[in-house]
């Protein structure tokens, strides 16, 4: 039985880089309480995965863009609805691209775009931070990261390092490869002013335009997508895409960059990617369909391969190979504390291994959805199906459409019936598996009522 239904693996390699095998999820759209019919772009998710930072161009804020914030009582709760930061770090001017630091305390942003400058910059966009005392304090005047880090040239995008030492950002100086190209500052203290900027070399940069910057927390993975001005970089699928660059350790040099394929990317236009600390989750931005607004904010969970031998279950003989390379780094069999690993095969890859592995356990994954998934012209009054995993005992029914999905139903049987639906609607359902061992969330599906009218 295959464990996970989702897509296939990115195995990135070679040039010296780590090597993550790992999956994505379904990506979903956050929903309306961040979403609105506007731009919503450049998510922040904070190291607790408890706020949310992002540039919002929606009605009612100081300037064109401004920087907002959603909160969540825990990682399973949903978003609450999203505030703006206010006065002093939005003004009448241009906002964008927050990047919140680990502890909380410093938001790094961008300001100003091809508008009126903010006062007291040295270029068209300048790289700023503001500070907070506790997370609870609100945030104080912003400081420009002066004339060293920014130029009379365009920098923006930040993304700062778990310890607070480096700083990536998106800048067209003098000296890249292209026009805009990614550098990094690095500083030796907090309390130290960030030095020159590097250019993040050849193997990432080209002739043409990379942006949107974004560093894992163990710093061995960055994140990054196209401009949005093109032309794309080759080997994508669209419009902006994303991709990721990997290395061994902090020390080594940046792997060959990778599309992340066809789960994340579309047609469309996907960008400004930030992965959760803890390494479960992309956040990104896209304009495909189903969203609510001209740009919406999606995420989709990170799933690390455990099925070593690719023989479509995870069993003893996965284990055994684990057990093989206890304590020496091996990256196929890598998988924890993040999907990319931590170059030791210790505790940390055995407990993300457990809980893919069953036996006794919990109960494996709904699967075989009907209505498949991402089907469309489904009757107003269909009924839903699935194959029960193995050792589920009951199925929780989420419903709905927008994220966070409410649970509607628990089904002893495997079919679910719900209210009338309405026409020309994306919906999303989703099975978890239960038992008495514990719960299995299951893959997120969708698909799209039949047109005409509104029921």
């Amino acid at each position: 039985m295959v464990l996970f239904g989702f897509v296939a693996a990115i195995v990135l390699g070679g040039g010296g880089s780590a090597r993550a095998n790992f999956t994505f999820g379904k990506p979903v759209n956050l929903g309306p309480n961040i979403n609105s019919s506007s731009v919503e772009v450049d998510p922040s998710i904070s190291a607790d995965g408890l706020e949310l930072f992002f540039e919002s161009r929606r009605p009612g804020g100081h300037g064109l863009a401004d920087i907002y914030v959603s909160r969540r009582a825990s990682k399973d709760d949903p978003w609450g609805p999203c505030m703006n930061i206010g006065a002093p770090v939005n003004t009448a001017y241009w906002e964008q691209c927050p990047s919140i630091s680990a502890d909380g305390l410093s938001l790094y942003f961008s300001g100003d775009w091809s508008q009126s400058d903010r006062p007291g910059g040295y270029g068209i966009d300048d790289l700023w931070v503001t500070t907070r005392a506790s997370v609870s304090d609100p945030w104080g005047p912003p400081v420009n990261l002066g004339a060293t880090v920014n130029t009379s040239a365009d920098e923006w995008m930040p993304s700062i390092s778990a310890d607070g030492l480096v700083l990536f950002f998106m800048s067209s100086r003098a000296g890249g490869f292209g026009g805009n190209d990614l550098w990094f500052t690095r500083r030796a203290t907090k309390n130290d002013l960030w030095g020159s900027p590097v250019n993040l070399g050849a193997t990432i940069n080209s002739s043409l335009h990379e942006a949107f910057p974004d560093i894992s927390a163990d710093s061995r993975m960055l994140f990054f997508s196209d401009h949005m001005l093109g032309p794309f970089r080759p080997g994508g699928y669209g419009g902006q895409d994303i991709w990721i660059t990997t290395r061994a350790t902090t020390n080594d040099p940046w792997g060959e960059p990778m599309n992340l394929g066809p789960a994340i990317n579309s047609s469309d236009y996907e960008t400004s990617p930030n992965i959760s600390a803890d390494g479960s989750t992309l956040y990104f931005c896209s304009n495909r369909p189903a969203g609510i607004g001209s740009y919406d904010l999606w995420q989709a969970p990170i799933i690390p391969v455990v099925d070593f031998n690719g023989d479509g279950s995870v069993n003893l003989k996965d284990f055994s190979r684990l057990a093989r390379y206890w304590k020496q780094n091996q990256p196929a069999v890598d998988i924890g504390p993040t999907p990319l690993g931590d170059g030791r095969i210790d505790f940390r890859d055995l407990a993300v291994f457990a809980e893919h592995f069953r036996l006794g356990g919990r109960p494996f994954p709904a699967s075989n959805p009907n209505p498949a998934d991402g089907s469309t012209g489904i009757s107003t009054t269909a009924f839903l199906s699935w194959t029960a995993g193995d050792g589920a005992e009951s199925h929780e029914v989420y419903f709905g459409t927008t994220y966070p999905l409410p649970l509607v139903s628990t089904e002893t049987d495997t079919t679910y019936a719900p209210p009338l639906m309405a026409k020309n609607t994306t919906y999303y359902w989703r099975i978890d598996e239960v038992n008495s061992k514990g719960k299995t969330t299951g893959q997120t599906w969708s698909f799209v009522t039949e047109t005409g009218g509104t029921r």
